[in-house]
């Protein structure tokens, strides 16, 4: 039996769009060495519930999406791990909110919980008092080998920069393992969004991480309007379409710049800065907020764009479009920069596939899946955007990437004002129960949310995923091989999300 048919033979749920099925624990227990042999069914994520376990997975031949559950009795479930080695941090994030432990998982180490919580398991529905003692210093993978030094960085660092601790293992000055210890941006945010309605938990998903505020906030309202069974205003969603793809604009010239600045070349670094303010302006004129935060609600869309708001954004979409190809020119006709990018931090296709990698750290290492047209949603499925695919699996293929969808996006952009559907941007919501789920693209990648409604409408269960989750270990995996001074080069290619993971 295939994992799929394995899951599928569970009790339906009722989810939509995508169903969940039911296993039971014996049933569960089989999943790990079904994974083995079906390698194409990608794991997006592990979360849970008070005494219950649940996964998302991704046929990656035809883009459906299935969800899976099981009880975890006595506190304990079979782990993915060992089939998937992007379900680790995952069951360690479980057992420090949930208190559910993963049999036979291949690391078990505190994740978000780094010994100053006052409960453990909260989020389990019986969490127990944590006497107060000194905070266990954080244990870290050995290596072992002549020579090998270690070298703390983080978790405070030079800049405006979120917080998280780089562990590098060296020999010399190459690196030979490196371990990111996160957690510090650890909000309660899921503990926060329970026993309210889908728009007051609106803003909480959008806090999430605040550069992918719109593409979180897309998910969660996709998640809501199918747990309730209701469908958007045509110009909500193009309105979201809008925002998501200046989202994705404004952080790939951000990203574009800072791998230059760390490369020691200053001036695209300058150039795409100013580029991408008159971007911002742009959006606050247009929306009410230059990151376009707690517009995209679920039911739609709030506030409406603003008179003149399209023409501005146009204005800035031009000067843009207008300067990619010459700054395109002179990252490529500098032969410093060029020795520096190509060939750094490189990751082997076969890690991007075995991880799942999306955004454009998969489609920089020849993974070329993007939610956009697989599963597919609106309006993107009439929209059918070319997507960006290097092989070259380094940090110069990444930065490719994001010039080629810079100027995708800006011709979604403008298609999308030039048609904008008119009427209504917001319905109202019904109070009922239901379940919901969604997969939307942001700049890093695929965004999932899920939920689940009681009687009166409010959330009893919700989980929101970053794309961070499963790139912060290829992460780990590229900078091997390199010296530690790249890393900076290397992080700002990857740009994962700290607090997208830190919840």
């Amino acid at each position: 039996m295939t994992a799929q048919d394995l899951i599928r033979s569970g009790k339906a749920q009722g989810a939509q769009p995508f169903d969940r099925f039911l296993l039971t624990t014996e049933a569960w227990s089989r999943l790990p060495a079904a994974l083995m042999a079906e390698p194409s069914l990608a794991l997006l994520a592990l979360w849970a519930e008070p005494a219950m376990v649940h996964s998302a997975f991704l046929d990656d031949a035809t883009g459906a999406v299935l969800l899976a559950s099981a009880p975890a009795e006595g506190g304990r479930y079979a782990a993915l791990s060992p089939a998937r080695p992007g379900a680790i941090r995952f069951e360690r994030m479980i057992r420090d909110l949930w208190g559910l432990t993963a049999e036979d998982a291949v690391d078990l180490r505190p994740w978000l919980d780094h010994g100053r919580w006052e409960l453990a398991g909260p989020m389990s529905g019986a969490p127990l008092a944590m006497p107060h003692s000194e905070p266990p210093q954080p244990e870290f993978l050995p290596v072992e080998g002549e020579g090998i030094h270690q070298i703390a960085v983080g978790p405070i660092h030079a800049g405006v920069i979120e917080p998280g601790h780089f562990r590098f293992h060296v020999q010399g000055e190459v690196v030979v393992r490196l371990e990111a210890r996160l957690g510090y941006k650890h909000k309660g945010l899921l503990a926060l969004m329970q026993a309210r309605t889908p728009r007051a938990a609106a803003g909480f998903a959008a806090r999430l991480s605040g550069d992918s505020t719109v593409a979180h906030s897309w998910a969660f309202a996709t998640a809501a309007e199918a747990a309730l069974g209701v469908v958007a205003p045509p110009r909500a969603i193009a309105l979201r379409a809008v925002m998501a793809e200046l989202e994705r604009i404004h952080n790939h010239l951000n990203d574009w710049g800072f791998v230059c600045n760390d490369a020691a070349f200053a001036f695209p670094h300058a150039r795409c800065g100013l580029l991408r303010e008159n971007v911002l302006r742009a959006c606050a004129a247009a929306f009410g907020h230059r990151l376009m935060m707690d517009r995209v609600l679920p039911g739609g869309v709030a506030p409406d764009i603003a008179p003149g708001g399209a023409e501005l954004i146009l204005g800035a979409l031009g000067a843009v479009e207008a300067e990619v190809p010459v700054l395109q020119r002179i990252y490529d006709g500098h032969a410093s920069l060029q020795d520096r990018v190509v060939g750094t931090g490189y990751l082997d296709p076969a890690h991007a596939a075995r991880f799942a990698a999306g955004g454009f750290v998969g489609r920089g290492s020849g993974r070329g899946f993007d939610s956009r047209l697989r599963p597919a949603y609106p309006p993107y499925d009439w929209l059918l955007p070319a997507i960006a695919v290097e092989a070259g699996g380094d940090v110069d293929a990444r930065v490719r990437v994001r010039i080629a969808e810079l100027r995708t996006s800006i011709g979604l952009v403008r298609r999308l004002l030039a048609e904008l559907p008119p009427g209504e941007t917001l319905v109202a919501l019904p109070a009922q129960a239901g379940e919901g789920s969604a997969l939307i693209e942001g700049f890093r990648g695929e965004c999932l949310a899920w939920l689940r409604l009681d009687e009166g409408g409010l959330i009893r269960g919700v989980f929101l995923r970053d794309p961070s989750w499963l790139q912060w270990p290829l992460l780990e995996a590229a900078i091997e091989g390199n010296i530690v001074a790249d890393f900076p080069l290397l992080n700002k290619s990857f740009n994962c999300s700290y607090a997208g993971v830190d919840l």
